[in-house]
């Protein structure tokens, strides 16, 4: 039995890793592993949501919890877990618990492992700081896995050894994430649109690095040709009161609602008729996977394993990022040639289910973790059981 914690700490409900880490710790062969997911938890945060997520799924989650982001105190909480449960592998998902991970391994004699999501923050501090001091712990670890080829190649430029990186994009469950057309006119009516209108849905953190601003342009640009077309911006953050300023100046606020946050992503496609993604950067984007399982037109930029997920003119029309004329012209042409794009969407259902479902995905990670203790020489260790224990902090 090889022992794995998930290590993670963010700040609110998250976003498309949490749906990696908590799923793949539902879906991993029990027999062979025992994964505990544990999340550093701020106290001052007030929204924080994993653990409710958590709740609803068949995972073994604990949390430490800080005062702030810097409480020294959690060291001493994570040692005690790891003492406790002998982990042989800890896998970091961001810069503060790659650290940690690195540092965790060292005391307790486990090995540490990453997942490099990519660097999506703005701040100077993440830029100059952080980013650049996670990629020089990525590189001493014995194994790190990039969600896309972009990030491989990055860590490869900051000096991890090519041998060490493993590209693993995301998955997605196509069982629960299945188009029902029964449901289209319903939802529609519940969100306040009619049958006849032409819905484009987007879903996203409300920050920078998802250009929402450069999608109500491309909207905006298009609507003198489809005046029955209608804009679904789903998420929250912190661009939220800019984003719908900017939406009542271009004249777009009857036809641009803004839903927030909302965890109903698979019954908002069915009433969608196209799905655009406008980022200028991403990892391996779940939001993508989510319109390619569910059969939704798709247009999106060229970031991060947006085209590893979706094959350009094969599943979806993909354009360059800060793009606004490329992107009105793919949301216009989708919409205008619905068989098409009705024809691509049923090929990413396709590649869902044969190549990017969350099940190879969950046997692929455990490959590497089996690897990695092989190359360690730790494959064949016994070790007595662990003891249960539950660490929330202070």
């Amino acid at each position: 039995m090889t022992r794995v914690l998930e290590l993670r700490s963010v700040r609110g409900t998250g976003g498309g890793p949490e749906k990696t880490i908590l799923f793949g710790a539902e879906q991993h062969d029990r027999d062979r592993f025992a994964i505990t997911v544990c999340y550093i938890r701020d106290m001052r945060d007030l929204v924080f949501g994993i653990d409710e997520r958590a709740g609803r799924l068949d995972v073994d989650y604990v949390e430490v919890r800080e005062r702030h982001s810097f409480d020294h105190r959690i060291w001493a909480q994570l040692v005690a877990l790891a003492e406790a449960r002998r982990f042989d592998i800890i896998h970091g998902h961001d810069y503060k618990t790659n650290l940690l991970a690195f540092l965790l391994g060292r005391r307790s004699g486990a090995l540490a492992l990453a997942t490099s999501h990519g660097w999506t923050g703005q701040s100077a501090r993440e830029r100059w700081l952080y980013y650049p001091a996670d990629r020089q712990i990525l590189r001493r670890l014995p194994r790190v896995i990039a969600v896309s080829s972009e990030v491989r190649e990055t860590l490869v430029r900051s000096g991890a050894h090519p041998s060490r990186v493993t590209v693993l994009l995301n998955g997605i469950d196509p069982g629960a994430f299945r188009r029902s057309r029964a449901r289209r006119d319903r939802i529609r009516h519940q969100l306040g649109f009619s049958a006849t209108d032409q819905v484009i849905g987007a879903v996203g953190r409300l920050e920078t690095q998802k250009r929402f601003d450069l999608l109500l342009d491309a909207f905006g640009a298009m609507r003198h040709e489809w005046p029955n077309a209608r804009l679904a911006i789903v998420g929250d953050g912190s661009l939220r009161a800019p984003l719908e300023a900017q939406a009542a100046r271009l004249g777009l606020a009857g036809a641009c609602r803004f839903l927030g946050h909302r965890l109903d992503i698979a019954d908002l496609h069915d009433a969608f008729d196209l799905f655009v993604q406008s980022s200028e950067y991403e990892g391996t984007p779940n939001a993508v996977l989510e319109a390619l399982a569910m059969e939704t037109p798709l247009v999106a930029t060229d970031v991060g394993g947006t085209s590893e997920l979706a094959l350009p003119d094969r599943h979806a029309l993909i354009v360059p990022p800060h793009d606004v004329p490329a992107l009105t012209t793919a949301m216009a042409s989708a919409l205008a040639n619905p068989g098409a794009a009705r024809e691509r969407a049923r090929a990413g259902r396709e590649r869902v289910e044969h190549e990017l479902s969350f099940a190879g995905r969950t046997r692929r990670l455990e490959e590497i973790y089996e690897q990695l203790m092989i190359d360690h020489g730790r494959s064949h260790a016994v070790r007595d059981t662990p003891t249960a224990v539950g660490v929330t902090g202070a």
